[in-house]
């Protein structure tokens, strides 16, 4: 506010204003501040690896993606209603840009936000279960409104790690929403999870309750020569 009124001093429209009107922009430019910091140590605390926002995203239906889609995911009603979002499609076809996307606007509307890459998550939790951390770590990831776990399937799950998986998603069944990108679509799920039983227990509580979103198209990753991303405004 200090700074707020310093700036104002300096402009000569500011005298003729009130006393009241002078206090009520110190007080606006105050909480929009608090507002800024607040965003950015969300965003800062969800750690997305690539700087994607949702205005920017290429929505066209030979991508796999609609406007339409797009803009119902934009207003955040999913993550009020606590549903989930599952991208798939190839390498490169802009699944972690999305994801990014969406939890960059998650974060604007002021959710809480963590993305973590698939062996990543579990590296971490395999270190928590010997250090002793394993349930803070859990009730860590529970608190979040949306995880992002990135690049599920690339490799077989193990006993541990498919008893993991299911811990995290039984934790946010129905409370918070998971965001999951995938190189494989969920049908093939049961295979890289391993035990059905498990497998069924976990898709249930992913699966039925989210938005498929199957990218197409060549790999973003090597653009035609000359050819620049068209990008939606």
């Amino acid at each position: 506010m200090r700074k707020a009124l310093e700036t104002q001093m300096q402009l000569p429209d500011s005298k003729e204003l009130s006393f009241e009107e002078r206090l009520g922009l110190l007080i606006d430019s105050e909480l929009t501040t608090r507002d800024n910091k607040k965003l950015q140590s969300r965003i800062k605390a969800a750690r997305l690896p690539q700087n994607a926002v949702i205005e920017n995203v290429d929505a066209k239906a030979h991508r796999g993606i609609s406007r339409a889609e797009l803009v119902s995911l934009a207003t955040g009603e999913w993550l009020q209603r606590k549903q989930n979002v599952i991208i798939t499609g190839a390498t490169g076809v802009g699944k972690t840009h999305l994801a990014c996307a969406l939890g960059h606007k998650a974060c604007r509307d002021g959710f809480n936000v963590q993305f973590i890459r698939t062996a990543h998550l579990f590296q971490e939790l395999a270190v928590a279960r010997v250090d002793g951390r394993y349930t803070n770590l859990l009730a860590g990831l529970a608190r979040k409104d949306l995880l992002i776990i990135d690049d599920f399937g690339l490799f077989p799950l193990s006993a541990e790690q498919r008893q993991d998986l299911l811990e995290v998603i039984e934790d946010r069944y129905n409370i918070s929403s998971t965001l999951i990108t995938s190189q494989f679509k969920h049908e093939h799920w049961h295979e890289i999870i391993g035990d059905p039983t498990i497998a069924d227990a976990i898709l249930d509580r992913v699966v039925h309750n989210s938005y498929k979103l199957a990218l197409k198209g060549e790999s973003r990753r090597k653009p035609s020569k000359g050819e620049e991303l068209q990008l939606v405004s």
